[in-house]
């Protein structure tokens, strides 16, 4: 009975008197079971489900984010010792655990012989001097793709440049043919008994930019095999920049070894070299480009005022289907190139001192010495190839290209490179000074540096300073920039850059180390000043008719960010 009362008294969990409690269970018992959709029983589940599955891979994620981390802060701290050692503005110090690899594969089948090819392919360049050697380089590439001999490229001679020199003046011919030779067979000419023998010209053709190998093989070498001599015109970028990694090593073989200048701009280059060298252990090599023509095309403003806007206007003129643009729009986008005084003030942000000397690679500057006067003031050390060279650059003057390749070859052999454009010698240099050893190589992160330049005004110089040191992180030519895929070929060469072997590695692929490690992502870079690195201050070393075929190029297949950017 004690027993009954209790268990009434907290029936439902509910403390009443036993006849209230009696019938109160006894309703409660008997109320009818509330049906549940089945309809909301899956909804209830599907979003249970949904929530787990959210939960669970940010989780995963998160996981492996830190994960990573984790791995690559260890090895970044083993490399460093433990310490969070400053950028030294100078040299990469992971610079020593990568090397070049652009030797054959050994299933790369060595070249077929001149009369087992099938035919033979005739290059029309394009452009200046640096377009031209992207050009010559795929040509190479697609003479290799097609199993045909190619002819030595013909150079540009109609373009704004107006250069009328030929291959043979600007870089060794000889050399050329004989390092490619076990890659691809390469004749001077045509022989004149096989051209006297065909019944129609060579054909003409233009491939459209960055074609894949499929493309030459499907519309070009039926051709080739029916007329046995092609020509392909207006050649520079017309090969895909993604190809497969043995056909890249061919492509850092000619970029990188094959095509080697003349003995005369070598010697003469070499001389400017060793002329900065005995002023300065190490210098700073800038290519600035900053010609009226170049900044009519590019749209921008660069704080010239009305003068500035009339005359690049009146040259804008020149070129009848440019599109309208905004120059605040351009600039904010990073598509304008950087003043000098810009690129003085980048540098002295990044800590090089007033003492630094300095190389320019230029040609006609828009303003002349008042354009350069800002850039000599934060530099005065400031030279160039007319300066270092004198009388012995006479030779050179008519011809474009051939001043180009002195300015390449002192910008190749500077302890550091900068530019303050995107242009085909600043991706050609920045791939080449990857290659040889990742020797620092700066690119202005035009977009981010653009907003810091309008607001200098507002901001002490150690802010500024701060600022242009975040922004430049990742465009200081270091290893870890590295990454398969990005950017073009050209300038990312990472298919012939290897990793060394050690216990630090992090990636090991059965190939060798290859698809470079990222380091440490830090926030804000520490940068060593000339001044905090005095106890090592040396580094350890319109419908166009072409041929019989017709091709429509619009703007968009000329692609204005390469016109005019040698």
């Amino acid at each position: 009975m004690a027993v009954a009362k209790k268990a009434g008294r907290y029936c439902g969990g509910l403390q009443l008197n036993s006849l209230a409690s009696s019938i109160l269970c006894w309703k409660w018992r008997r109320r009818p079971a509330v049906v549940v959709p089945w309809t909301a029983i899956c909804g209830l589940m599907l979003f249970a489900v949904g929530l787990i599955s959210l939960f669970t891979g940010h989780v995963a994620s998160d996981l492996e984010w830190y994960s990573q981390r984790l791995v690559k802060r260890t090895w970044y701290y083993k490399l460093d010792k433990g310490n969070r050692a400053p950028i030294d503005i100078w040299r990469s110090k992971f610079s020593n655990f990568y090397f070049a690899c652009s030797e054959r594969g050994p299933h790369f089948a060595p070249a077929v012989r001149e009369h087992l090819s099938n035919g033979y392919l005739l290059i029309a360049t394009s452009g200046g001097l640096n377009q031209q050697r992207t050009g010559i380089t795929d040509a190479v590439v697609v003479a290799r793709i097609l199993n045909t001999t190619l002819v030595v490229p013909e150079l540009d001679h109609h373009s704004y440049w107006k250069d009328e020199s030929d291959f043979s003046d600007i870089f060794d011919v000889d050399w050329f043919i004989s390092y490619i030779a076990k890659d691809v067979p390469i004749v001077k000419r045509v022989p004149e008994n096989f051209m006297r023998s065909m019944e129609k010209p060579p054909y003409t053709m233009r491939v459209p930019r960055k074609s894949e190998p499929e493309y030459y093989l499907e519309q070009v070498l039926p051709i080739l095999l029916r007329r046995r001599v092609v020509q392909l015109t207006k050649f520079d970028y017309r090969l895909s920049s993604d190809l497969d990694e043995d056909l890249q090593k061919l492509r850092c073989r000619v970029n990188y070894h094959a095509l080697r200048f003349t003995k005369p701009l070598r010697n003469l280059g070499q001389r400017l070299v060793m002329r900065m060298r005995k002023m300065a252990k190490r210098f700073i090599a800038i290519h600035l480009r900053f010609e009226p023509d170049m900044l009519a095309f590019s749209g921008c403003y660069y704080g010239g005022g009305d003068k500035e806007r009339y005359e690049l206007g009146e040259i804008r003129k020149r070129w009848e289907t440019l599109p309208e643009l905004s120059a605040d729009e351009e600039r904010s986008r990073g598509k304008c190139p950087l003043t000098p005084h810009e690129v003085g003030l980048l540098l002295r942000a990044l800590g090089f001192e007033n003492n630094t000397y300095i190389y320019v690679a230029s040609g006609e500057i828009y303003g002349g010495e008042e354009t350069l006067a800002p850039l000599r003031e934060l530099f005065p050390n400031f030279y160039t190839k007319e300066m270092l060279a004198g009388e012995e650059l006479k030779p050179f003057l008519p011809f474009s290209s051939r001043m180009a390749a002195i300015d390449y070859i002192v910008c190749d052999e500077s302890n550091v490179f900068v530019t303050n454009n995107n242009g085909n010698m600043a991706k050609i240099l920045a791939g080449r000074r990857r290659y040889a050893g990742h020797k620092r190589t700066i690119r202005p992160n035009a977009k981010r540096l653009s907003a810091l330049f309008t607001a200098r005004d507002k901001m002490d110089w150690s802010t500024f300073a701060r600022k242009v040191k975040s922004c430049q992180r990742g465009f200081m030519g270091e290893p870890e920039e590295m990454r398969p895929g990005r950017g073009e070929f050209h300038e990312y060469p990472s298919a012939c850059i290897c990793q060394k072997r050690s216990k630090f590695s992090v990636i090991n692929n059965n190939k060798g180390y290859r698809n470079l490690d990222r380091f440490l992502n830090v926030s804000e870079p520490e940068y060593l000043s000339d001044e905090e690195q005095s106890e090592n201050r040396l580094p350890k070393h319109k419908n166009e008719s072409s041929g019989n075929r017709t091709v429509s190029i619009t703007m968009a297949e000329t692609d204005r960010d390469d016109f005019l950017s040698d």
